[in-house]
């Protein structure tokens, strides 16, 4: 798959976050990251480019899934630690030493610490992608899934996305939970 393929991945019908749009998010907050070789700065873009490209909001391994797609097609230098981070993105925890990982996974989170505006577009966005869910049982699971991240000590594992980001997050994260109640 090249870029024009993985661009159309995300072009999919049903896609109202998990789009084109976030890859671009994600690869701008990329580059604003500073401190990374060349090396670590490609492994981060390849995870990136495809850690959503497989996405269908009614199944649970579309990290797995995509996962697999990349190390299928990226080089083989890179092969193993893309397919690690992806996998990663499944849950959004890493290890303390895992500083790639706090990166993706950081990136991956930073709308939930964007300005207000925005985060609501972004939550009214994740319930299209979960139109095929009921009213009742949307606000049940997605309140289970935010309240999960806000009882988290740390939200990005980044120590310069959690400075960044967090204060706005957390704001977010209450102001959606009580939107669901």
């Amino acid at each position: 798959m090249n870029r024009e393929e993985l661009s159309a991945a995300y072009a999919a019908p049903g896609r109202h976050y998990h789009n084109l749009a976030h890859i671009e998010d994600c690869l701008a907050a990329l580059a604003r990251v500073e401190g990374l070789s060349a090396h670590e700065r490609e492994i981060l873009s390849e995870a990136i480019w495809w850690h959503d490209v497989v996405y269908d909001s009614a199944r649970s391994d579309n990290e797995e899934l995509s996962a697999q797609l990349a190390e299928r097609h990226v080089r083989d230098d890179l092969r193993h630690e893309v397919g690690r981070l992806i996998r990663l993105t499944k849950a959004h925890e890493v290890q303390a030493d895992d500083r790639l990982g706090a990166l993706l996974i950081s990136i991956d989170l930073s709308i939930l610490g964007a300005a207000p505006a925005r985060y609501d577009a972004y939550a009214a966005a994740i319930r299209q992608e979960f139109i095929h869910v009921s009213d009742s049982d949307y606000r049940v699971g997605r309140a289970g899934v935010l309240r999960r991240f806000a009882a988290r000590p740390v939200i990005f594992p980044d120590a310069r996305f959690a400075a960044t980001f967090d204060r706005q997050a957390r704001d977010n994260l209450a102001r959606e939970l009580a939107s669901l109640s």
